[in-house]
This record gives structure tokens, C-alpha cells and sequence, in this order.
């Protein structure tokens, strides 16, 4: 089998698979959806002394209600209607292998008890049948679900859910495997678009992104992104729009592993740029504003911090501008601030993909775009734009590539970015959520 990743908790995990495969303990593996229990399960399978028997997976979650019993433990003729001939159950296809048992938290209670007794070693009778079975079976569960909370609720028997347990394996998510993001974007770019290369800006969006789906999700955005790129090249304009509230991180941060990234700040200022710990404090709390879209809850998590915390620092931040802080207007969702506009008047230098340039004056911004006015006619029919332009209040310039959105008569023009470099879209992002903040608008909760 092969296994594509760099990270160390995929080796550790790994290596207690290679450990746990040669004993016939029943193993439960947990994890998210999409993160690859089934091929853990699998790689159990292939390492132990069963590897030249019966492999048999089963999705619990997918079976029938009324099916699930006679497809687990079989049936013999005339046993209900429509049972015309005996049917070995899964059991019984897997004597002397493994069997993998998907969504194992889906069972009905009745199974359950039943289960129980055949991973006991006691002999069961297939439905209808009067004949006792005894099989020798590997068993492997694996479960999404939170099993030890399901037994606190009454939910999942207690016997069952230790039974299943004598080994139990934790996939990670992909959040926690930064490292393999890149390794496995290649890996299913090369199985499914082999011309297809990554650049460098769409890869640190990608491994900045929280991919709740994980590697599923991965593999997806993988396929789709490669049929549609251009010049064999993804950029983060040919990933999903929800990747855009996740911008890379600045520097080396990108790169950091999760442990390091959620200390809240560096113990140490820099000694000579920066503006010491406070002003470090302030860049920090924007940028991981900036990357969750404004999510409060999500930015407190990434520092290490709780949301109470990251609440009464941002009332400080905005008492440190000495601005009165302003009457609350309300609460912008995710999708609201998206397209949030700032008032930004400043001077645009413009260069069209036909060679023509100009100044033109900007009148507000969004984080997908901006408004010109003094748009010169001739310019109004160009396919797209190089802009330039510098934040207020920053040593930060704006550099991107735009198009036309619409235009007027009267020289106004709204103009949708379209390619940024990795630092303009971050710096950008951070200045419209301080401009939010001062106005007293409450990013989402």
C-alpha cells in the first residue's frame, strides 16, 4: 500500500499500525469524515497475518434498517419473504480475514447486542436458521461519531463500545497535518491531471485553508480545480470563493506546526521594527481576524486564546487609537463581510492589458474589489487591469490584477480583483476588518 504524507503525526500514527496489525484484537479507528479511516483500516488489514485472507467492508450507515441484520449475519431460505435461497452473512465472508465495519455508531441497539456476543467468540444462528455458525474474524470498526459520549447518553452500549476499543486509533485531521497538504495536492493532481502544476500563492492558500471536509474535500477541490485551470497553472482564483476568507499567513507562519502557531504572542518584541509586544499584539489579533473572515470564536482558537479575551482586547485596541469607541451598529455574517465596503479615497494607478495608463481616484473598497471614478473612456473596453494603490494609514501598496465589473459614462467604473499576491490580499483583508471594527460593526460570533 502506499501512503503519501511528511508529517509526524501521521507517522506516529502509522507506526502504531504497523504495531496494533499483528495482533487480533479488535481495533476502533476515529476521526472526522474524510480524513482516511478506511485506508487505515486497510493498511491494518495489509500488515497483518491475514493479508492472504477475506477483506470485507461494510458501511453501516448505508444499509438498509430492516437489511442490516440478515446482510450482517445471513439468511436462510424462506426466512421472510422474498428469501429464496440461503445467504452467507458478512461474518461469514470474512472467516479467517477482516472485517471492516464503517459507521459503526449507526447500529440499532438490537444489532448491537448481537454484535457483542459474536466478538465474544459465541456462536450465532443466521436468521430463520437452525444451525449454529462459528466464525474467526479480524474485526475493524470505525466511527465519525463520539462514542464514549453516545455511551454517556444511553445511545451506544457501554460493552460494546470497550469490546470495539482494545485498540483505538485517532486519524488527525488535515488541520493538524499542514505539511502533507502540498505532498497530497501534487499526489492527486498527478493521478488526475498530470500536466497540472500548483503555484506557489494557490499552495499557501491551501495550506492556510481549515479544510473541514479533509482529504476528501482535498482530493475534490483537487479534481475540480485542475479541469479548470488555466495554462496548466492553479491559482487561487480556480479554488472554491470560501478559500478566500482564509489567506496565507505572513512570512513563515504558513509554515508553522499548529503547536507553535496558537501561542498567543512572542515572549520577546522585536528590537527594532514592529512597534514592541503591543503593536505585535494588534497585527497578530488582525491577521488571524483576517484569515477566519472576522470569526471571533475561530481567530481565538488560532491564538490560543479565549473568545472573552480576544473580545475585551479588541475594546483596548480600539481605546489605543484614541477614538471614542463607537455605538455598536450591529453584527456582519460572514457573507456580509465578504463584500463590506470601506470608504478609500485615495489615487489608483491603472495599467491596461492593452498598454494604456492612468491615475484614477478610488471612492471605496471590499476585499473583492473597488470603485474608481475619472475612468478615461478609451480604457472602458480593456480585458484586464494591472492596479496599484496604497492603504491609508500604511506603509502597505495594493498590487493586483483586475477586470472591469461595469463602467459609466461618467468615468465611474467597479473593478473586481482578480489575481493578488499572498501580502496585499492579507494586508487589504486587515485594513477593511480595523476600519469595521472602528466604525463598531461586531464581526460574526
Amino acid at each position: 500500500m502506499q501512503a503519501i504524507f511528511r508529517s509526524e503525526p501521521m507517522r506516529r500514527l502509522l507506526q502504531m499500525v504497523g504495531r496494533v496489525a499483528h495482533h487480533n484484537a479488535a481495533v476502533l479507528i476515529i476521526g472526522e469524515t474524510g480524513t482516511g479511516k478506511e485506508l487505515i483500516a486497510r493498511a491494518l488489514h495489509h500488515q497483518s497475518l491475514r493479508n492472504d485472507q477475506p477483506w470485507v467492508d461494510v458501511n453501516c450507515g448505508a444499509l438498509p434498517e430492516h437489511l442490516v441484520e440478515s446482510e450482517l449475519f445471513g439468511y436462510e431460505k424462506g426466512a421472510f419473504s422474498g428469501a429464496d435461497s440461503s445467504k452467507p452473512g458478512f461474518f461469514e465472508l470474512a472467516h479467517k480475514g477482516t472485517l471492516f465495519l464503517d459507521e459503526v455508531g449507526e447500529l440499532e441497539p438490537k444489532l448491537q447486542v448481537k454484535l457483542l456476543r459474536v466478538l465474544d467468540g459465541v456462536p450465532y444462528y443466521r436468521l430463520g436458521g437452525i444451525k449454529k455458525v462459528t466464525v474467526d474474524v479480524r474485526l475493524v470498526a470505525a466511527t465519525n461519531q463520539e462514542l464514549d459520549q453516545a455511551v454517556r447518553e444511553g445511545r451506544f452500549r457501554g460493552d460494546l463500545y470497550h469490546r470495539l476499543s482494545q485498540f483505538q486509533l485517532r486519524v488527525p485531521p488535515l488541520r493538524e497535518r499542514r505539511e502533507d497538504i502540498a505532498l497530497l495536492s501534487e499526489y492527486f493532481l498527478r493521478i488526475n491531471h498530470p500536466a497540472a502544476r500548483l503555484s506557489p500563492e494557490a499552495t499557501a492558500m491551501l495550506e492556510s485553508y481549515r479544510w473541514p471536509g479533509n482529504v476528501r474535500e482535498l482530493r475534490n477541490v483537487m479534481v475540480r480545480a485542475g479541469a479548470l485551470c488555466s495554462e496548466h497553472t492553479i491559482r487561487p482564483s480556480d479554488l472554491p470563493p470560501e478559500m478566500e476568507s482564509y489567506e496565507p499567513l505572513i512570512g513563515k507562519a504558513a509554515a508553522m506546526p499548529q503547536s507553535a502557531a496558537a501561542a498567543p504572542f512572542p515572549a520577546q518584541p522585536p528590537s527594532q521594527s514592529g512597534g514592541g509586544l503591543r503593536e505585535i499584539r494588534r497585527q497578530r489579533i488582525l491577521e488571524a481576524l483576517a484569515r477566519h473572515n472576522g470569526h471571533q470564536g475561530m481567530a481565538a482558537d488560532e491564538l490560543g486564546i479565549s473568545r472573552r479575551t480576544l473580545s475585551r482586547q479588541l475594546k483596548t485596541m480600539r481605546e489605543e487609537s484614541q477614538q471614542p469607541t463607537p455605538e455598536a451598529l450591529g453584527i456582519l455574517s460572514q457573507r456580509q463581510q465578504s463584500y463590506f465596503r470601506n470608504v478609500l479615497e485615495v489615487s489608483v494607478r491603472v495599467k491596461t492589458s492593452e498598454g494604456l495608463e492612468f491615475t484614477a481616484m478610488s471612492k471605496n473598497v471590499s476585499a473583492g474589489g473597488i470603485q474608481l471614478s475619472e475612468v478615461p473612456f478609451e480604457a472602458q473596453n480593456a480585458l484586464t487591469l494591472d492596479l496599484s494603490f496604497r492603504l491609508p494609514g500604511t506603509d502597505t501598496t495594493i498590487e493586483t490584477e483586475a477586470e472591469f465589473a461595469w463602467c459609466a459614462r461618467d468615468g465611474h467604473a467597479g473593478i473586481k480583483f482578480l489575481q493578488m499576491t499572498a501580502t496585499s490580499a492579507t494586508a487589504l483583508k486587515r485594513w477593511i476588518l480595523q476600519r469595521q471594527l472602528e466604525e463598531g460593526w461586531t464581526a460574526v460570533r
